[in-house]
């Protein structure tokens, strides 16, 4: 058993890097060896499927409600991001940005506050290296505040319903690790980004998305995250047996691959109950700064990269370093706490 739960791991962490096909269908993907994990673990019954079909119902109902209302509230948005960014100092007003979403998109959720963020940007003249730095470090505030709620993102929603806490469990157990982050990669947009004197007047123009695209979209979150249900309860014998006895510094650096996959793929495989709470927050500290430092590692990164045109070799050129110092800077932390 144990050997076919390895190669299963092995497929869903290779297979959609090296396969535009799957890339492109990670959903159904994953839900095809969620299935097998599940059978060849044998963890199947009643109650696992109506835990595979709840879960995913509250980030999916964000989801939909909030594509709805951003697309009737388009234009007064783009007005009103307009309107702040001249009123104020262009460094406070990214810095503001940064923090602002962040700290919301664990209630408006990840995806709905990266299309915010692209939204941003089209308004704002910048150059395309202070483009690229406001992307990455929004990005990283993101995937930092999206967790702090079970609707924000697939990882807050597949690691409190694994643990089977309540809706603040992760704000209470990383809130006071993530919050100063978040503000930090705020005053970074500050710091790093070069402002510029010119305001584009007339947006950049992105293809209105259609009532179908926003529907698609929660349909492919509520697939997303039933996948991880299943792959979660699936590995749950492998996690038993290989990770929990691991220390949590050591899982804190091995979720560093989580820069070239889906940090709540491996949220999924890597979290139990029988875990304490600092192993835990090692586990979702090393998930959340890591998925930030290439464009596959979380959804804001895809969303982002992919309406901005941003490439690989961009993303990663101011990421990468990014990415690494803070993962130190919290390294030491979880040291100092531990």
């Amino acid at each position: 058993m144990m050997f076919s739960l390895i190669i299963i791991l092995m497929l869903v962490l290779f297979i959609p890097f090296f396969s535009n096909t799957v890339a492109r269908n990670l959903e159904a993907f994953l839900f095809l060896m969620g299935t097998a994990t599940v059978l060849i673990s044998q963890v199947y019954d009643s109650t696992l499927l109506i835990k595979v079909f709840n879960d995913p119902l509250k980030i999916t109902f964000a989801v939909l409600i909030a594509g709805f209302i951003f697309k009737w509230f388009q234009t007064p948005i783009k007005k009103i991001i307009l309107g702040l960014s001249k009123a104020m100092p262009l460094r406070l007003f990214l810095a503001l940005t940064v923090i602002t979403l962040g700290l919301v998109s664990s209630v408006i959720t990840a995806i709905i506050a990266a299309i915010v963020l692209v939204t941003i940007v089209s308004v704002l003249h910048l150059d395309r290296k202070s483009e690229v730095r406001l992307v990455v470090l929004a990005c990283y505030s993101i995937g930092l505040g999206a967790v702090l709620t079970p609707i924000g993102e697939p990882l807050s929603t597949i690691a409190t319903s694994k643990l089977n806490e309540d809706f603040f469990y992760l704000l209470q157990l990383i809130g006071p690790n993530v919050i100063p982050g978040v503000i930090l990669f705020g005053l970074l947009a500050a710091v790093l980004i070069k402002p510029s004197k010119k305001i584009n007047q007339s947006f950049k123009t992105h293809r209105t998305e259609s009532n179908l695209d926003i529907i698609i979209r929660s349909f492919k979150v509520y697939l997303f995250v039933m996948a991880l249900t299943l792959l979660g309860a699936g590995f749950e014998p492998f996690i038993e047996k290989y990770l929990l006895n691991l220390s949590p510094l050591v899982l804190y650096w091995i979720n560093m691959i989580s820069a070239v996959l889906d940090n709540a793929t491996l949220a999924a495989a890597e979290i139990s109950p029988s875990m304490d709470n600092s192993t835990i927050q090692a586990i979702l500290l090393g998930l959340l700064v890591s998925g930030g430092m290439l464009i596959p590692g979380n959804i804001p990164n895809i969303i982002a990269a992919g309406k901005l045109s941003i490439t690989s070799i961009e993303w990663a050129r101011f990421a990468v370093p990014i990415g690494l110092i803070t993962m130190v800077a919290y390294f030491i932390v979880i040291i100092t706490i531990a």
